[in-house]
């Protein structure tokens, strides 16, 4: 069966046969793949009410759309399995061949530290580290990489432990479940003094989520109030059962502040990892793994911790992360050492990377440099052309007046720039998330690691946009064109006031809303004729209170039968009065309006602005 023809040429019609296509396809590959003119699509799409050109990104709906008109089924395939289809044409498997089981030696096991703010995480990873510092080593810890190891004694054996260091902020749930994902055991930690918290729960659903198994850190068992016993109680509503009450979940009573009971925390980690899990790798094959944090270092570009979680990563090896991809040049430990190669469960510190990935980015190491290029700018491609039909505004023809015309829709344009890759996403996130109603639309324009730079600025000019330094400053003469060109330029460390302040901009863009509020009701007892001022009703005020130049409606037995009155006279016996209050009697005139009866009522009311929430 052929469908209808658009301009004399006739469409091929299916038999609901699956059309597969990426996030963000265009009219002319949904052409390709039915075997059709892109240009009897785009007719398609007017003759639908929506405006779309050939090889414009479309979102999901709009392809939704052209397939139910033409009888096909469209199946969007996912992230994942789109980048597997990627590597799968470069003759490459991703996170699935192991090798022989001789080949699989033990790894340590990777954890995240999840909890609510403030129970001490990060006073928890602190202690953690200050436990495991080199004998003799100057300072300690010489930097922070999102990501270290540490060794503890388990039944007379050294073993290691890798913590990701992902901020706890509640804000970074995005970052926080990427952590999850990647890690084999969580460390979900519970104040004593406090108990279960809305976090709590919410790590806690994070860690399930991923399947991973959790180990209870009951913190601050040294401040006043504190009470292991009813964490352990709360916990038991929320599926960990402690082992002393029967169940196999391991809870370790700590103090972070004093360093208390952290070995016995770490071993708890362990003998968990040993009790549920099979944690082994292969450290032969080429590397794999993913990016946990990325940033850009004016001395030394785009540097990026990886976490090696099978094969081994050697310093000149060809890796792509993400959309970004290079030769590696050196490779720092959590210590800052350099070091020449890392195996399975070691997070490293990568220089090399042509651009900085995004936290969370799959790597894996290639042959040849030119295999890496072509993987990283079709994923750049990818992405891009996901993210054009997500920001697509959907227009149809009906409705493409009405949004062209200012003040229609309004929206605050945002170009955020961060420290690092992790935090720049979650604010984007936190920030497209913000609900203030259909009226405003937030857009994010540009994100990037790094200093605001002037061409931050050139294209906040030209888009009226509002750029965010996210725990970063404005670089070079940046400063002085933002100030020169009146750009807004906003700094932050604290990304809870970040959308606070945004959240605020965005209610002060919406158009006010107003509210009715009932004055008084007047009840006529009389009607007085003047040949000067036509009919004027004789009232007893029945509730609240009457004034003069206030709006009004008549009812007559209960129904309206005149709106948008005005109370343009009103008189208490011969003197002329700005309001009469309940229970007392006088006489309204409602201007040119005469048709008034005894026992009609005179409600008046005003429209105040209501505060938005």
């Amino acid at each position: 069966m052929q469908a209808p023809s658009v301009g004399g040429v006739m469409l091929p019609r299916g038999n609901g046969e699956t059309v597969r296509l990426s996030r963000g396809a265009s009219l002319t590959d949904f052409a390709e793949k039915i075997n059709a003119n892109p240009a009897s699509l785009v007719a398609v799409m007017m003759n639908l009410g929506e405006m779309v050109t050939a090889t414009q990104s479309v979102s999901d709906e709009t392809l939704q759309l052209l397939a139910d008109e033409m009888n096909y089924t469209v199946q969007i395939v996912s992230p994942e399995e789109e980048d597997r289809e990627l590597l799968e044409s470069f003759d490459i498997e991703f996170g699935e061949d192991e090798g022989d089981e001789e080949d699989l030696v033990v790894r340590p096991p990777v954890v995240t530290v999840m909890g609510h703010v403030d129970h001490g995480k990060t006073r928890l990873l602190d202690a953690i580290r200050k436990t495991n510092v080199i004998a003799g080593e100057a300072g300690g810890i010489t930097q922070h990489i999102g990501a270290y190891q540490v060794a503890t004694e388990v039944n007379e054996e050294e073993r290691k432990i890798t913590f990701i260091d992902t901020p706890g902020h509640e804000a970074f749930t995005a970052m926080r479940a990427r952590g999850a994902r990647s890690t084999d055991i969580a460390i979900l930690v519970v104040a004593a003094n406090d108990g279960v918290m809305p976090q709590t729960v919410e790590a806690l659903n994070h860690a399930k989520a991923a399947d991973v198994p959790i180990v209870v850190a009951v913190n601050k068992i040294d401040v006043e109030g504190a009470d292991p016993t009813k964490v352990r109680g709360q916990l038991t509503e929320y599926g960990l059962v402690a082992e002393e009450y029967g169940g196999d979940t391991m809870f370790v009573d700590i103090s972070a502040k004093q360093g208390l009971h952290i070995d016995s925390l770490l071993e708890a980690v362990i003998l968990t990892a040993d009790a549920s899990l099979d944690l082994r790798a292969n450290p032969h094959q080429d590397a794999q793994g993913i990016a946990i944090e990325s940033r850009l270092d004016r001395g030394r570009g785009a540097v990026s911790t990886v976490l090696v979680q099978r094969g081994t990563l050697r310093v000149g090896d060809t890796m792509v992360v993400g959309d970004a991809y290079g030769r590696v040049r050196a490779m720092h430990d959590d210590n800052g050492n350099l070091v020449t190669e890392a195996g399975p469960s070691t997070p490293v510190q990568v220089l090399g990377l042509t651009n900085v990935p995004g936290a969370g980015d799959n790597f894996l190491v290639v042959d040849e440099d030119r295999t890496a290029r072509q993987i990283a700018e079709k994923r750049a491609a990818r992405e891009r052309n996901a993210a054009f039909a997500k920001r697509t505004r959907r227009v149809s023809l009906e409705d493409l007046d009405k949004v062209l015309k200012a003040g229609e829709v309004q929206q605050l344009n945002l170009i955020i720039k961060g420290d690092a890759s992790g935090s720049v996403e979650a604010l984007e996130s936190s920030l497209l998330q913000l609900d203030v109603g259909e009226e405003v639309d937030i857009r994010v324009l540009h994100r990037g690691v790094g200093a605001v730079t002037e061409s931050d600025i050139d294209l906040a000019m030209g888009s009226d946009a509002i750029v965010i330094g996210f725990n970063v400053r404005a670089a070079g003469r940046a400063q002085q064109m933002a100030e020169r060109e009146g750009v807004d330029v906003r700094y932050y460390s604290v990304i809870y006031q970040a959308i606070e302040e945004i959240e605020a901009a965005l209610k002060g863009m919406l158009k006010p809303e107003f509210e009715e509020v009932e004055l008084g009701t007047a009840e006529i007892r009389e009607v007085f004729k003047s040949s000067k001022l036509g009919n004027i009703a004789g009232v007893l005020i029945r509730s609240g209170e009457v004034k003069r130049n206030t709006k009004a409606r008549l009812l007559r037995d209960g129904k309206v039968v005149a709106e948008n009155l005005t109370i343009e006279g009103l008189r208490r016996f011969k003197d002329d009065v700005t309001e009469i209050r309940e229970g007392f009697e006088g006489g309204i005139n409602l201007g040119n309006f005469n048709d008034i009866k005894v026992d009609d009522v005179i409600a008046t009311y005003e429209m105040r602005e209501k505060p938005r929430v």
